[in-house]
């Protein structure tokens, strides 16, 4: 039991840390075990900025996680992306944690096609975090950057960057918001049927790997399942497409800790003229 407890709140304090800087955003993402370096859509502001530059129409997120089932550790974000005469601007947000303890991270980027195949973008974010009271509170900016490759019609390959500068939160002892590198593979085995795999590396903690697939069955539904490990997590979840509006729901488990509910929601609703 004293091992049990002792794994529980070691893994719950690596996910404090790394919520200071970035936390995965999307039910969609979150039904893979957290792939989303790959995929087009308004919660790629979170994932993937460089994605954003293939988007031909207007898009806005929003999205809840409950962390392990916990209020303490509950996750609000939202993500909006606007395509211009060139390029695509984009603004979105995550909220994590409580009153006590509670991070932000907020602000604006902007995604561009270099090429038919291949998009980049960048991206700036206010970061803050509350420890009340014997911490307060601490700001900070940091950069971000990403591209997306089409290197044909099945395979994608995906590139992030997140907090460019490694910007610090205080000078003891160095302490610093989390930076992490992303490189993923998205590939359509057949039609309805999407695998991806993803390798992330963040400074202070172990490589991770993951992997997961979609399957659309019929235009409504999608069905989803992914695994990835350091810790091992389990996930799967399902979404709903109507017409210009998607609703998807994702469950993760940790053998430890349990489980991570998430719901998210996204609605196209703007195309600029050509």
């Amino acid at each position: 039991m004293k091992t049990l407890l002792t794994g529980g709140f070691t893994l719950l304090f690596a996910f404090a840390i790394n919520a200071q800087g970035w936390l995965s955003q999307g039910a969609r993402s979150g039904a893979m075990a957290n792939n989303g370096v790959t995929f087009i859509d308004a919660f790629a502001y979170h994932h993937n900025p460089g994605a954003l530059g293939f988007m031909d129409e207007g898009s806005a997120g929003i999205s809840y996680e409950s962390r392990y089932a916990l209020k303490e550790l509950q996750t609000q974000s939202f993500a909006v992306a606007v395509p211009l005469k060139v390029g695509v601007i984009s603004t979105g947000g995550q909220f994590y944690g409580y009153d006590t303890y509670r991070t932000t991270r907020a602000g604006l980027g902007y995604s561009m096609k270099l090429s038919e195949k291949i998009s980049a973008g960048v991206q700036f974010n206010y970061l803050g975090t509350r420890l009340d009271p014997a911490y307060g509170v601490k700001h900070g900016v940091s950069a971000e950057f990403g591209a997306l490759a089409k290197l044909n019609d099945k395979i994608n390959l995906g590139f992030s960057v997140v907090n460019l500068g490694r910007t610090r939160i205080a000078d003891y002892k160095d302490d610093r918001y989390g930076t992490l590198i992303r490189l993923g593979l998205s590939y359509q085995l057949i039609e309805g049927l999407l695998m991806v795999a993803e390798i992330e590396q963040e400074i202070n903690f172990d490589t991770r790997l993951r992997a997961g697939i979609e399957y659309h069955p019929i235009d409504l539904l999608y069905i989803r399942a992914g695994v990835q490990g350091s810790p091992m997590d389990f996930a799967f979840g399902f979404g709903l497409k109507y017409e210009r509006m998607k609703l998807d729901f994702s469950s993760q488990y940790n053998q430890v800790l349990g489980w991570t509910p998430a719901a998210s929601f996204i609605v196209d609703f703007y195309k600029p003229k050509k």
